[in-house]
């Protein structure tokens, strides 16, 4: 598989942007803004880009929508920090983006305080003008919705000028005030210009295939943030993986496409973080408006995935883990004729994981009682009764994978 490594840092980039559930562009518009005002301090077209990938990025540690409403209504709180660490910590693992970990790690961090942390200068200015950005349109969104931003420009370039030399360095504050007096800098974060933006740097970007190991990679980190979501959920895409590799190397598949169905389960749940974290931590049975915001997740994952060249298997196996052989599942309601068996596998290792592993309303599941659940739904024509039969004839292998203890 050849797999360009741009196309992963842009759907990490929609990934993460997908946690403001009504609003998803907020990594765009910090990485636009960024690279509008490193062109007014008339930085080099390849800080331009280290800054715009930064952009796109910068909020990889946020997984709650929870944390992302402070971010963004709030102009600073107590732990944002915390999310800068958990981004540092998964970039700088993953070899094509580490270049970008230091400066996500202080991207919260006042300029006043960046000479305690010994940080390069480079770094800690670029850092610096993430952060900037970044609560320029924390402060700016309040007035997206609305369409009235254009009526409160002065009043957010004032705040920012209020932190010059404390949070934010002098020379930044003037490079924004400068590049930000033109209304034009401002109507280019409109969802209907964006895409656009994003074309025009993506065009003149330099990118090359990455290797199996680092599409593994990648997929890891994409489970990790979906992971990170709920405690309640820890781990859960990375023991679906486990467990559908294991279904798929009993059912006869071998070599590359074992690890593409590792892929397709380390990455199915990547919609879910649309998915407001009081609708995925409800104690009860969903409420109809919450089953329906339920159903959108699975179709997220695959308009996501499908962007990808090459992935285009690996999302639709994604997308349709939650297909049902009766027809009556979601999003596409195929057939039982139409779904493939890395489909039907990954659907039945989600089911059996998320049984095994601690939820807010129940203890694990004993696998004999998994079991009955999946013959119940085998007998209701939900799952496929030959991946159930797997399951039944493998149970401590299959508990050991999902759960990753045994």
């Amino acid at each position: 598989m050849q797999i360009d490594i741009r196309q992963m840092l842009l759907t990490i980039s929609h990934a993460v942007d997908l946690v403001g559930v009504t609003d998803v562009f907020h990594g765009r518009r910090v990485a636009i803004m960024a690279v509008e005002c490193a062109r007014t301090l008339a930085w080099d077209a390849t800080t331009q880009r280290l800054l715009f990938d930064a952009g796109l990025l910068h909020d990889c540690g946020v997984s709650s929508t929870r944390d992302h409403r402070k971010l963004v209504d709030q102009f600073a709180w107590e732990d944002a920090n915390r999310h800068c660490e958990k981004g540092y910590d998964l970039l700088r693992h993953f070899a094509p983006l580490a270049h970008l970990a230091s400066i996500v790690r202080y991207h919260h961090t006042a300029w006043e305080e960046m000479t305690a942390f010994a940080v390069d200068p480079a770094t800690a200015r670029r850092a610096n003008l993430i952060h900037l950005v970044d609560r320029v349109d924390a402060l700016a969104g309040h007035y997206y919705a609305d369409d009235s931003l254009l009526l409160h420009v002065d009043e957010v370039r004032q705040q920012i000028e209020c932190h010059r030399g404390g949070i934010f360095a002098p020379e930044l504050v003037d490079a924004f005030l400068a590049a930000s007096a033109p209304e034009a800098f401002w109507l280019v974060l409109d969802p209907a210009y964006i895409p656009q933006y994003v074309d025009d740097m993506e065009r003149g970007s330099e990118s090359r295939p990455g290797t199996l190991t680092e599409l593994k990679q990648f997929a890891l980190l994409i489970a990790s943030i979906v992971d990170a979501k709920s405690h309640f959920t820890a781990e859960h895409s990375l023991g679906v993986a486990r467990l559908a590799r294991l279904l798929g190397q009993l059912s006869g598949f071998s070599g590359e496409h074992l690890e593409k169905i590792e892929i397709a389960g380390l990455v199915h749940d990547i919609g879910k973080l649309q998915v407001p974290d009081e609708v995925l931590e409800s104690p009860g049975a969903y409420t109809p408006a919450e089953r329906a915001i339920m159903k959108r997740h699975s179709f997220a994952s695959y308009q996501i995935l499908r962007r990808i060249d090459g992935f285009e298997e690996i999302a639709l196996w994604a997308a349709e883990h939650h297909e049902s052989m009766s027809g009556g599942g979601y999003p596409f309601h195929l057939a039982a004729r139409e779904i493939p068996l890395e489909a039907r596998l990954i659907k039945v290792a989600d089911i059996f994981q998320a049984l095994a592993q601690r939820r807010p309303y129940r203890t694990p599941m004993p696998v004999p009682e998994i079991l009955d659940l999946l013959r119940k739904m085998q007998a209701e024509n939900e799952v496929d009764g030959a991946v159930v039969e797997l399951v039944a004839s493998h149970p401590e292998a299959c508990l050991q994978s999902a759960t990753g203890v045994g």
